[in-house]
């Protein structure tokens, strides 16, 4: 995949996001606690972020579980649901 590199106040802007697996990560969420999901695909602590995005001008997308149970979060950073995975 072709990815655009451009210059954005010192930082790396990419075009597209980093592909972090090719398939859901199951996560227990908690009811109440908040998480930060990784958008940029760069963290180590995948599905959540780890900061690595700081050379992006992406930012991870902080939200809070509504239910406790097994969710299937994005991996490949495309979903149009996020942060969970649509197919």
């Amino acid at each position: 995949m072709l990815q655009l590199a451009l210059q954005r106040n010192g930082r790396q802007a990419l075009s597209d996001r980093e592909i972090a697996q090719k398939a859901p990560y199951e996560l227990e969420l908690e009811a109440g606690k908040k998480y930060a999901w990784c958008r940029c695909g760069r963290s180590k602590a995948q599905p959540l972020c780890d900061g690595a995005h700081s050379v992006t001008d992406l930012r991870p997308l902080v939200f809070t579980a509504e239910e406790t149970g097994t969710k299937w979060m994005c991996g490949c950073k495309h979903t149009k649901d996020e942060p969970f995975c649509d197919g």
